[in-house]
């Protein structure tokens, strides 16, 4: 079976996991004084997570924020996309904190969803296939299907490869 065949359908699942990821834990990023080894700034603490569901329950608060950025990268959203303030913990700012162990946002809880489509996809999907010259297939990723948008734009098949007759989207 020709990998390309696949494309949408995991196209399909990636954006879904891509969604309920990001929504499930984003960090809220360092000012970039603080950032590790940034000039004038001493190395940034990370708190130890709470509350993980899907990732791995010995993933460091480092690891989650570099994972939680690249999630909001490829949903093109903030942490608070996915994560409620609270309004009892006051930042420096005057601004209240978000509560990233909370799972008050409904993003949050889909964000986790669709990791673990992502997931399933890559271990059941897409291990098992190989690319035409013989190497593994790429995973699928959040960007696989949002490509930097919260929800993904629809696939529309190009005209040249539509096939004769069929209708045009939108007919």
């Amino acid at each position: 079976m020709k990998l390309t065949l696949l494309v949408p359908s995991a196209a399909a699942v990636a954006f879904l996991t891509a969604t309920l990821f990001a929504a499930t834990t984003l960090a809220q990023p360092a000012p970039a004084a603080q950032e590790e080894g940034a000039p004038g700034g001493p190395p940034h603490h990370y708190p130890a997570p709470k509350n993980l569901k899907v990732l791995p329950k010995d993933t460091n608060g480092e690891q989650i924020r570099k994972i939680m950025h690249g999630w909001a990268g490829s949903l093109g959203v903030h942490c608070d996309t996915c994560h409620q303030q609270d309004p009892h913990n006051i930042g420096p700012d005057g601004k209240p904190r978000l509560d990233f162990p909370s799972d008050a946002k409904q993003e949050k809880l889909t964000a986790r969803r669709m990791y673990k489509m992502v997931q399933g996809i890559n271990s059941e999907y897409v291990s098992k296939l190989k690319t035409q010259e013989g190497d593994a297939a790429k995973p699928v990723t959040c960007g696989t299907c949002h490509r930097g948008h919260l929800d993904p734009e629809p696939y529309v098949i190009p005209p040249e490869h539509r096939p004769a007759g069929a209708p045009m989207p939108g007919n």
